[in-house]
């Protein structure tokens, strides 16, 4: 647990650099926030510190309001079996966008968060950041096929992402 509080107090001081401008990355249009909640496995992403290492990643959301929602991420430490670690932040939806999050993991700092991709079904999803620097690839099923990763990854190439730098995330259920 120690580890996940110190990746996350790392995330939030580099949310707050100065970094250099990049184009604004495109939002999903008009998602369905309802649709949206539920259970998402973690299959590939630009860890943040305290992901590195983890396995059976998943992040949880729940409607608290309008504007609000609830999250929940667990993960194990180091392996299959390692200790099950629990972050809950809570997201914040723009009112102009909202596919637009502002991550709060403790007050009153709040990382940027994007909905870049869902699919027509609301089966997978990309989240990423403005400055490019982390990045999510989600599914409701924790062994999506390879052709719907290759997809995912090709629409994380086209909004900006180097993909070089996405790993898998281990995942047995």
């Amino acid at each position: 647990m120690r580890l996940a509080l110190i990746g996350t107090l790392a995330l939030l001081m580099a949310a707050c650099q100065s970094q250099p401008e990049h184009p604004p990355i495109r939002t999903v249009e008009n998602l369905d926030l309802d649709r949206f909640m539920g259970d998402w496995y973690v299959i590939a992403n630009i860890p943040t510190p305290p992901e590195k290492d983890a396995y059976n990643a998943v992040e949880s959301y729940e409607r608290l309001g309008p504007n609000k929602v609830g999250v929940t991420f667990t993960f194990n430490e180091g392996g299959f079996d390692g200790e099950r670690e629990k972050m809950t932040p809570t997201g914040f939806v723009s009112e102009r966008d909202n596919a637009i999050w502002k991550m709060q993991f403790f007050w009153p700092l709040r990382a940027d968060y994007r909905v870049v991709y869902v699919d027509d079904q609301y089966q997978t999803t990309i989240i990423g950041r403005q400055k490019r620097d982390y990045l999510w690839i989600m599914a409701r099923d924790p062994d999506p096929d390879e052709a719907t990763l290759r997809r995912l990854y090709d629409i994380a190439a086209d909004a900006g992402y180097d993909t070089s730098k996405i790993q898998r995330v281990p995942q047995r259920w």
